[in-house]
């Protein structure tokens, strides 16, 4: 039988960040730059309390607060490879302070810095109705995924790490990802290209979502914090968006979105 105990918080929490996201896409600007960066600091911060549990008061904070203003700084005053290189500096000077897993903090660290840089890039370049085609598809799949896994059921996709995520509801947040595309083509002024992209894209976001698991199992955590009731913290609900975010990126950068 179906289970959908945790349905009414995941519902509830997910209104009140749906609607200060969109709010944020559609005005853009400081407010949707702020919200990037205020949001990659605190992952940063959940990163450093799972990977160093026993760091004394304070650093974790430290490392959220860098991520935030690095984030924020970086943006307003380089472009091009300086900023790419600079990201990935600030990305490893982080990792650096970690007593092990360094490897893994580093990994993580660069993808989020370099999702913030994506996420504020595609907002400023290609305006706020791309945005929410990203989101669309994350927030999609995620549906989908989720009632398809608990209804359908069936083979795990990969139970070491993520014992919850079903291949059903893996294929079902692809069948989305398309209608989705479908959808925003015409809106968007895309091609059939748009629909390659949002496939990608959305595979990217349950890797993500994947990746963010095998920390958490490594770090012996359920939640990466417990500041999004239903949802546990910023990593456990934005991990997929970092990664589709990073793919789009790279799309976006190389001319292939939305051909």
């Amino acid at each position: 039988m179906a289970e959908f105990s945790d349905l009414r918080a995941r519902a509830l929490s997910g209104a009140a960040m749906a609607g200060l996201g969109a709010g944020a896409i559609w005005l853009g600007g400081p407010l949707f730059v702020g919200l990037v960066c205020i949001l990659s600091g605190l992952m940063i911060w959940e990163l450093t309390r799972m990977l160093d549990p026993s760091a004394p008061f304070g650093k974790a904070e430290a490392a959220g607060f860098t991520a935030a203003v690095v984030l924020a700084v970086f943006t307003w005053r380089f472009d091009g490879l300086v900023l790419v290189a600079l990201t990935a500096l600030v990305a490893v000077l982080l990792a650096w302070r970690f007593p092990k897993d360094r490897v893994v903090a580093g990994a993580y660290a660069g993808l989020v810095l370099f999702a913030g840089l994506g996420l504020i890039a595609l907002r400023g370049e290609y305006g706020a109705l791309w945005v929410l085609w990203l989101v669309a598809l994350v927030v999609g799949s995620d549906i989908s995924g989720y009632f398809a896994g608990r209804i359908l059921g069936g083979p795990k996709l990969w139970p070491r790490v993520s014992p919850k995520k079903t291949w059903s509801g893996t294929v079902a947040g692809w069948v989305t990802a398309v209608v989705i595309a479908l959808g925003f083509m015409p809106v968007l002024g895309a091609g059939a290209g748009l629909i390659v992209a949002s496939v990608l894209i959305t595979m990217a976001g349950q890797g993500g979502d994947i990746a963010e698991s095998a920390i958490k199992r490594h770090a012996g955590v359920k939640d990466s914090s417990n500041l999004i009731p239903g949802h546990g913290g910023v990593m456990d609900r934005f991990d997929a968006l970092i990664a589709a975010a990073l793919v789009e990126l790279v799309l976006a950068q190389t001319g292939l979105l939305g051909v």
